[in-house]
């Protein structure tokens, strides 16, 4: 499977382009999504992660 860059996700991925875009599992990606703290998005039954919120989450998850 080729890599994607980073500008060629969707703004608002799916779980699984989210995990591509993280490099984990579809399952992590569902996981971190059904957290409360996860930047996630519900349009009926489909759950979407804006692209910048979820980098934003990201950032504050590293550690300095």
């Amino acid at each position: 499977m080729k890599r994607m860059a980073y500008e060629d996700y969707s703004d608002v991925p799916n779980a699984e382009q989210l995990a591509a875009l993280l490099g984990i599992s579809r399952a992590s990606a569902y996981q971190l999504m059904n957290g409360a703290d996860f930047p996630t998005l519900h349009i009926g039954k489909r759950k979407l992660a804006p692209k910048d919120k979820v980098l934003a989450w990201v950032d504050r998850q590293t550690m300095p």
